[in-house]
């Protein structure tokens, strides 16, 4: 049986970090360490250590932080076969995520990383539970670089939220980029696809997470997703995502209307404006004044950490 550690970045959990605790604690495929990678210890509740014995914290400060960089950090940390990396509010859907998660990259040694299915939570809008069901449909898959004429930037599509990692492969390529400010599952899952291997989705591996953002808070997200990508153009040149999200659009539109709920279309024009403009700017950050910059990421101590 392979060794499974599970490592998480957190800042300031709460009781739903317990409760994912208590889910990886309960799997039916032991996991080995849980490392939490936790931003500020102030946030930190140390009973945690005490009632969850596999848990174990490495404390950075704010500044320290980094998407890549302290992924990077906790991969060194670890002496597991595969390494399955979480965000703190994703919680399991039942004791059967780890094995079905792993099942993949222990099949075909080829795969070097999947990641999980994500169910919307309870509160989550009409318009985003679409949005699910879109990127994470029912059905598994396994993509590799000769599908990039089929799905584009999809074949890349890896999230951190519930992904494993083959820790040989990890290694060979080099593993996560030192420095990240956003998308650095996609930059690790491109890299891999490039050097052959292949990226699987896990349909029966699920987590529950989703988020209402709103028209604001996508315009951030997608500069800084668009930043990622003008940062790496060797992953994602000859791969634009502008195809896949007006794919998305005009699923959407189809299934608003199709369903009858048509008062939602301008809140569906709104969001996509908004991530557009975000993608937009973000793609061309290295034209723009700092004071634009700071005003569009939501990523703020990247620039900080990038001027020093």
């Amino acid at each position: 049986m392979e060794k499974v550690d599970v490592i998480i970045p957190a800042f300031h959990p709460g009781q739903e970090f317990e409760k994912l605790l208590e889910v990886l604690c309960r799997q039916s495929y032991e996991v080995d360490t849980i490392l939490v990678m936790n931003t500020e210890k102030k946030f930190w509740n140390p009973s945690w250590e005490t009632k969850f014995p596999k848990v174990k914290v490495k404390h950075l400060s704010k500044l320290e932080f980094d998407h890549g960089g302290t992924r990077r950090q906790a991969a060194q940390i670890s002496e597991a076969d595969i390494m399955i990396f979480m965000t703190q509010d994703a919680v399991p859907a039942d004791r059967n995520l780890i094995r079905n998660l792993v099942r993949p990259l222990q099949e075909n040694p080829q795969i070097g990383a999947a990641y999980a299915r994500q169910l919307a939570r309870e509160d989550c809008a009409y318009l985003e539970k679409y949005t699910r069901s879109f990127n994470y449909p029912a059905q598994s898959s396994v993509k590799w670089e000769k599908d990039t004429g089929r799905y584009g930037i999809k074949t890349y599509f890896c999230s951190n939220v519930c992904a494993a990692y083959r820790k040989s492969i990890y290694e060979q390529v080099g593993g996560f980029v030192p420095k990240a400010i956003f998308n650095e599952d996609m930059i690790y899952a491109g890299t891999i696809v490039k050097r052959g291997y292949g990226i699987a989705y896990a349909a029966d591996a699920c987590v529950i997470h989703s988020h209402n953002y709103s028209c604001r808070q996508q315009f951030h997200r997608n500069f800084d997703l668009g930043v990622s990508q003008a940062e790496h153009p060797e992953i994602f040149e000859g791969v634009p995502s502008e195809g896949e999200g007006l794919r998305l659009v005009k699923k959407s539109f189809s299934y608003l209307v199709k369903t009858g709920h048509l008062w939602l279309i301008p809140k569906l024009v709104g969001q996509s404006g908004f991530k557009y403009m975000g993608y937009f700017l973000g793609k061309r950050y290295q034209k723009l004044p700092e004071k634009v910059i700071l005003f569009c990421t939501m990523n703020r101590e990247y620039w900080k950490q990038t001027k020093e």
